[in-house]
């Protein structure tokens, strides 16, 4: 098993949502891997407020324990997948202010992205590149996004097309490859 850590980051809290049964999904495709160690990381599980850190997060002078606490959990990890709702044409808001909380934790690492939504989730990708690209984050091409018209019964109930598992493997290919050539330009960096 290779050291890479790679968070799969539940980014919708709201109730009833579709967002953790999707991360579930990527996690089992990911249990058979042996580039790199996955973990689920829930925003549930950090209740962060609306950003509420007086200094900016390129100081990297947090105050808030909740602020620690997250610089933590995220400083641990190599790369991440971003599982996304599309609410409005972006992302979620819960998954917007988690990543503005932080700074250079994720700076030279890589990302993916999965997403789901009427549309596949593609305007909350697109939005997620931008932010990923102002913070130092690689992210790779390949995405899997999921319709909630094919990919969910009733809207809520999720059963993935068996096609997608293909692309999850492209993606977990291209993520291990760029969160491996990143940690060794980060260990240079130190």
């Amino acid at each position: 098993m290779s050291d890479l850590k790679i968070a799969i980051i539940v980014g919708s809290t709201r109730p009833g949502r579709n967002g953790k049964a999707v991360a579930d999904w990527v996690l089992d495709k990911a249990g058979m891997r042996t580039g790199a160690k996955y973990e689920l990381v829930d925003l549930a599980d950090y209740p962060l407020p609306h950003l509420d850190e007086a200094l900016s997060p390129a100081l990297g002078q947090y105050s808030g324990a909740h602020t620690k606490a997250w610089a933590a959990t995220i400083a641990a990890y190599d790369g991440f997948v971003f599982v996304s709702p599309e609410y409005n044409h972006s992302t979620s808001g819960v998954l917007k202010n988690a990543i503005d909380y932080l700074y250079a934790e994720w700076h030279n690492k890589a990302a993916a992205f999965v997403s789901y939504g009427t549309l596949g989730g593609a305007r909350a990708i697109e939005h997620l590149r931008a932010i990923c690209s102002e913070l130092q984050i690689a992210h790779v091409r390949q995405q899997v996004s999921f319709s909630v018209f094919t990919d969910f019964e009733g809207f809520s109930v999720f059963k993935p097309a068996p096609e997608h598992g293909e692309a999850a493997a492209t993606l977990f290919d291209q993520l291990e490859s760029w969160a491996g050539a990143l940690q060794m330009v980060r260990a240079e960096l130190r």
